[in-house]
């Protein structure tokens, strides 16, 4: 079967700097695309930035329905190692689902530090889907951006299997929260009509990080690397980067 071509635009992307790396995990139904704003931005700052594309993302939606939720952690890990490769320091940041990646990722490999934006736990709106056959395909309304000016590379529906694995690896990241302990800043939209407020306040209930920090974006809803708070989120991560850089460089 021929590989699904794909959406242009929707692409990985690699942007060299510094040895500080930033892993940046688009979302469920997302694509690099969603997260490009910040990963350039990040580039300016001098910082080494990758966007992989997840299986199954950015083609098409019969391609995503044969993915399963193990290959999105393999390739959050491999992205992981791409910038290990020349980076002295690595940072996670991950968006929706892309947070439980790098929640899971923060349990097994060694983050300087992770940030999360509007970190999925739980979707309340596929949970009727839970261990479901049928329908096929379900269909998916406008990406919850509060800023119309802005387009997000989505599919118009999703496989109902995906959303299984969805729903599998939010509830593998619940359970995983206790192992996490290096440095977390999680942003969370209080208006997100997508994930529940309350997913970012578990994780920061649960993470046993002594360096933990909360953040709101009051001006955006699910999406935030698209919207009206985008800036706010690279001056705050920013801040959180360079904080621990600095202290890990006079560590050692």
């Amino acid at each position: 079967m021929t590989a699904a071509m794909v959406i242009p635009g929707a692409e990985s992307f690699f942007l060299p700097g510094n040895s500080i790396g930033i892993l940046i995990c688009h979302g469920f139904n997302g694509t690099p695309q969603s997260v490009r704003y910040l990963g350039e931005k990040f580039t300016t700052k001098g910082f080494t930035v990758f966007a992989p594309r997840l299986a199954g993302h950015g083609t098409d939606e019969y391609e995503m329905e044969t993915s399963h939720y193990q290959e999105w952690i393999q390739d959050v890990e491999m992205a992981y190692a791409k910038l290990k490769r020349t980076c002295t320091h690595v940072f996670a940041i991950g968006q929706s689902m892309g947070g439980a990646l790098v929640l899971d990722l923060a349990t097994k490999l060694a983050c300087d530090g992770i940030i999360t934006i509007n970190a999925a736990l739980q979707v309340p709106e596929y949970e009727i889907y839970r261990n479901q056959s049928v329908p096929r395909f379900i269909p998916e309304g406008k990406p919850d951006i509060k800023d119309d000016r802005t387009k997000e590379i989505t599919y118009d529906q999703v496989p109902l299997t995906a959303i299984n694995q969805l729903l599998d690896i939010m509830e593998h990241a619940s359970q995983k929260l206790i192992d996490v302990s290096c440095p977390i800043l999680i942003f969370h939209s209080p208006e997100d009509h997508v994930v529940p407020d309350s997913c970012s306040y578990q994780i920061y209930d649960t993470v046993i990080s002594s360096d933990k920090e909360m953040a709101s974006l009051e001006n955006s809803y699910h999406v935030a690397s698209l919207d009206h708070d985008k800036d706010h989120i690279i001056e705050r991560s920013y801040q959180f980067i360079q904080r621990l850089s600095k202290r890990a460089i006079i560590a050692s």
